[in-house]
């Protein structure tokens, strides 16, 4: 056993190593709605996971990390979920449900919503009506049947937050999705009395929302099983914050300081801060409830995943709160006193460790107090390393076999630019690094050094390596957008038709099959 190994074994996060392998571990992080099967219905789909896991066991990869993949409502942001708990229904894999060739015109319905994988982005609108009608016609057939099986009343029974989540989706809907706060009395705080009978006057939408929540919640057990097989880490990601515009803030609005909007202090790159809206959290409040929220919360991802990505680390140990409708340079921290930020932090995350079987890796990038990484190494957590942001002090880039191994190598982000675009965007910095690699300048980054820095990330002193899968299509021309910039995921802070639609050029098929990627996974030793 190694000095790593036993020191990691001395944490509190002990067991949660044991399972997973205290080693070197590489893979991709894919958004799930980017990627398209011949099957999928114009979106990817839970059990388009299972070839993704097939080809990332064959060229050698034991990690697939995902982006949330919980209900957003009529939105589309993955960090933006009308519930906690619920997945999105969009992702169910139709061709594979029991009895789906019973739906009248059912070949029909299934190919006009296979046309929508050719657009070059989500259509989520789209998608989303042809999707809903669909499950509709299914849950009017099956509904029934399935309904009495133990499968369905076992999970029913072991997921009480159903009913609230059913509820809320079928009240946004009869309320043509207005916020929650805009309702009436007896819709925006009903007594259990009003409650009850809610339930009873919308039961047939409530059954179907449950419905299709065990329809989900099968797919993924499936796919967690099919993963285990292989030797492939699911990696989930659990957003720090949740819409103020939720099922979970509408039915606990004491576990939140409603009046307060989360956001950022200003720092370099943002002199106003910024402004996110999502509501703050009231731990004190949470902590009489036992955290039951948040353990449950972690519970029901650890039947889903094997790790997660801790959002925004640095949220648990201080907020960054605004007074609602002021602006982001007006807010303050929680706790204000910054003695108290380390105490919070690791209870927290103490909390959080022990909630579920399942082992957490921190994103903790931007301006994070030195302590609070040094406290998440003590609990056995690791942080999250991007390359181009490693220097020292003196603005020099850190030799990759300097980074802290409790931590996860990356090129780069869903919010940031991939490596190519960060070349062209940003020479100054791709010039410091030509420097430190010992290179000559070149405005654009051709396929031998986009793979030798492929190369290096998986070859840091980190024990996790992940990657966009987009950074290893880059390399090849019919693998990826025609346009560059289109391989953006994201552009936080700005509200764009653009962001969360990308949609990978390949069908996976397209990527399985071609044998240059495959060559390439060989190359960067990944195992060496």
């Amino acid at each position: 056993m190694n000095p790593l190994e036993q020191k990691l074994l001395k944490t509190i996060s002990a067991e949660h190593w044991k399972k997973i392998g205290v080693g070197q571990h590489h893979g991709i992080c894919i958004p799930l709605f980017s990627i398209h099967s011949e099957k999928s219905c114009g979106i990817g789909e839970y059990l388009d996971l299972l070839g993704m896991i097939d080809w990332c066991q064959e060229v050698g990869m034991d990690v697939i990390q995902l982006l949330p993949i919980n209900d957003t409502g009529l939105g589309t942001s993955p960090y933006s979920a009308i519930s906690a708990f619920a997945l999105n229904f969009l992702h169910l894999s139709l061709w594979a449900l029991d009895g789906v060739e019973q739906i009248a015109d059912y070949e029909e319905k299934i190919s006009q919503m296979r046309y929508w994988n050719r657009t070059p982005r989500v259509k989520y609108h789209i998608i989303r009506e042809l999707k809903l009608s669909f499950l509709r016609a299914y849950f009017e057939e099956h509904f029934d049947r399935i309904s009495e099986q133990e499968s369905y009343k076992t999970f029913v029974a072991q997921n009480n937050w159903l009913d609230t989540y059913a509820l809320f989706r079928a009240l946004k809907e009869k309320k043509l999705w207005m916020d929650w706060e805009k309702w009436e009395p007896e819709f925006k705080s009903p007594t259990p009395e009003q409650r009850t009978q809610l339930l009873m006057e919308h039961h047939a939408e409530i059954d179907f929302y449950k419905f299709l929540q065990f329809l989900c919640f099968e797919q993924m057990k499936q796919v967690k099983a099919h993963a285990s097989s292989k030797g492939v880490l699911l990696k989930g990601d659990i957003p720090i914050l949740i819409s103020r515009d939720s099922a979970d803030v509408w039915s606990k609005p004491h576990l939140f300081l409603m009046e307060y909007a989360a956001g950022a202090p200003p720092d370099m790159y943002t002199k106003k801060g910024q402004y996110w809206g999502f509501p703050v959290y009231d731990w004190d409040a949470m902590e009489k409830d036992d955290f039951s929220w948040w353990k449950q919360r972690l519970e029901i991802a650890s039947h889903l995943y094997h790790l997660y990505r801790i959002d925004h680390v640095v949220g648990f140990f201080r907020f960054w709160a605004i007074p609602r409708a002021k602006q982001a340079i007006e807010g303050h921290f929680i706790p204000e006193n910054e003695s108290l930020w380390l105490f919070q932090g690791r209870r927290l995350m103490e909390m959080m460790v022990k909630a579920a079987p399942i082992l957490p890796i921190g994103e903790d990038l931007g301006l994070v107090p030195q302590n609070v990484k040094e406290a998440l190494y003590a609990l056995g957590i690791c942080g999250t390393k991007v390359m181009r942001w490693e220097h020292d002090s003196k603005g020099t880039y850190i030799p990759i076999d300097r980074y802290q191994p409790l931590t996860m190598t990356t090129l780069s982000t869903h919010d940031t630019d991939t490596l190519q675009l960060w070349w062209r965007h940003f020479p100054k910095e791709a010039k410091k690094y030509c420097e430190f690699k010992e290179w000559d300048y070149r405005p654009f980054l051709d396929n031998e050094r986009h793979k030798e820095i492929l190369h290096d990330s998986h070859h840091s002193s980190s024990l996790f390596h992940v990657n966009l899968l987009n950074e290893y299509l880059a390399l090849f021309e019919d693998l990826t957008s025609i346009n560059m910039s289109d391989e953006r995921i994201n552009i936080p802070g700005k509200i764009l038709e653009r962001n969360w639609t990308f949609r990978y050029r390949p069908t996976l098929e397209g990527i399985f099959a071609h044998q240059p990627l495959r060559a390439l996974m060989k190359e960067l030793e990944l195992h060496t």
